[in-house]
């Protein structure tokens, strides 16, 4: 196969990123500059502004000007010796729409030119302009705005600039309350440019998804599951770097939620009969996918597969029937749970005993099966930011407590659906012990199940004025899932 790049104007999507930063700066009051480092655990925002995926460079945006500079090291004969010809200055401003590109060592002086003084912008040669400056006293264009936050989905803690650079040459007005806070918000809503780079991505990674579908069988190993994933999005997708850690889970190794990891790396030999629990995602340009598929490593489901499966499927599409604009995802998700207590009280492994679904779900039953949240925002990050927007908080309720989102949908958002039923041993022999919690589950037909695993279906969802886009296409119907894997023998 010849690879085919995309085709898309990288340099107007970072152009379209800036204008939102741009714009809700000022709609916050805010005035001077914003300054960002790449590199550090921020640089996805700095990618998300400027486009360039390289360590040691600073970012500026001149919010009196709405101008983007852009700085790069001063690079020797030792850079050209052993990484290759140094990119001049004029490539970057050209490559990535920037408007001005100066060196790392020229930040203090140019900062607090742009800090202190109305830029008028003189015309030049080239891509690379230069800038003049009238000295000013209005203290609020001399603010320089950092990022200081945390990401309310991963937890990762911003770095912040510090100002070593400016020591003998300026101090600096900083402001670190504005800037983390419209940075989030900007990247909640994806815009047009954004979206054509996720639908490529989640295309590669339903394809790569296929793939996998097509040759496994009992008797490979977890970890050349995740092998012919990655090989796929690296080959046919120029994917160098994936979303994050592949989660192969193989028969009981499907009830983990986040199995994988260091201390669980995708090593058990696949049994027949075993149910797969594949969540893997390719990134490209930063941009990432997350898919989830479930299904029989023989090609065959047995009953018991066949309807914890269609459980989660009628969750996966009852919630990617009623997301819309304005929709809020904690409703969503108690919709997912709803669909998934339904389920498993038509297979008998939870009894009402003359309750309700919605009592039951009091009592915390549903969550022993689901216990996650349904899903989180997704863009540069896998577990993407803007989640939690000032006055929503984490609610403290098994699988609410877990939700990695709680605000209304808004149209151009990007989330994953992702409903999911397990048999934890940890969760379930307890509560088989809980008076109230027993009371509603079969305990028999429970204790025959520890060996399942589990089942998790997800999907990458665009949000739309009256719906939704649903971006992946992979196989769900029990049927097509049965077909394509015949196929692949």
């Amino acid at each position: 196969m010849v690879y085919q790049e995309l085709k898309t104007d990288f340099a107007a999507l970072h152009r379209a990123c800036r204008a939102k930063v741009f714009a809700d700066m000022r709609a916050a009051g805010a005035a001077g500059v914003a300054l960002f480092k790449g590199g550090e655990e921020s640089f996805r925002h700095f990618h998300y502004l400027f486009g360039i995926n390289e360590p040691n460079l600073y970012g500026v945006l001149d919010l009196n000007t709405n101008k983007s500079h852009v700085f790069v090291p001063r690079l020797g004969l030792d850079y050209e010796v052993w990484c290759g010809k140094i990119t001049p200055n004029e490539t970057y401003a050209k490559t990535y729409g920037i408007d001005y590109v100066h060196y790392v060592d020229e930040l203090a002086t140019v900062l607090k030119q742009l800090v202190g003084s109305v830029v008028t912008v003189v015309a030049s040669t080239g891509a690379v302009q230069s800038v003049t400056t009238t000295s000013t006293t209005n203290l609020k264009t001399g603010v320089v705005h950092i990022m200081s936050g945390v990401n309310s989905d991963s937890k990762r803690a911003i770095v912040p600039v510090t100002f070593e650079f400016a020591k003998g040459v300026f101090e600096p007005v900083v402001d670190d309350s504005v800037l983390f806070k419209v940075m989030c918000e900007a990247r909640a809503i994806k815009t047009e440019e954004e979206l054509v780079v996720l639908r490529h991505v989640n295309h590669l990674a339903s394809l790569a998804h296929v793939n996998v579908m097509r040759q496994v069988k009992p008797g490979m190993m977890e970890f050349q599951l995740e092998s012919l994933f990655l090989s796929y999005c690296s080959y046919e997708g120029g994917c160098r770097y994936q979303a994050y850690t592949c989660i192969c889970g193989t028969g009981c190794n499907g009830a983990i939620l986040h199995y994988g990891h260091a201390a669980a790396p995708n090593n058990k030999k696949i049994n027949d009969g075993d149910m797969c629990l594949l969540d893997m995602g390719t990134e490209y340009h930063c941009y990432a996918s997350d898919i989830t598929c479930s299904y029989p490593a023989n090609g065959k489901f047995t009953p018991r597969q066949r309807g914890i499966y269609n459980t989660v499927l009628s969750a996966l599409v009852a919630v990617r029937e009623n997301v819309r604009d304005g929709v809020e995802w904690v409703e969503m998700h108690l919709l997912a749970e709803r669909k998934i207590v339904e389920g498993l009280v038509e297979i008998g492994l939870i009894q009402l005993n003359g309750k309700t679904v919605e009592d039951v779900i009091a009592l915390d039953v549903g969550a022993l099966f689901f216990p996650h949240g349904l899903g989180h925002m997704m863009g540069m990050d896998t577990h993407d930011c803007g989640g939690y927007p000032d006055g929503r908080e984490r609610i403290d309720r098994p699988g609410l407590r877990s939700l990695r989102m709680n605000r209304a949908l808004k149209a151009g958002m990007v989330l994953t659906n992702e409903p999911g039923c397990y048999f934890i041993e940890a969760l379930l022999v307890p509560a088989l012990k809980n008076p109230a919690q027993a009371a509603h589950l079969n305990k028999e037909l429970v204790l025959q199940y520890l060996d399942f695993g589990g089942v998790r279906l997800e999907e990458d969802l665009i949000i739309t004025k009256d719906g939704c886009e649903n971006m992946t296409q992979v196989p769900r119907d029990i049927g097509e899932i049965e077909e394509v894997m015949a196929g692949g023998r």
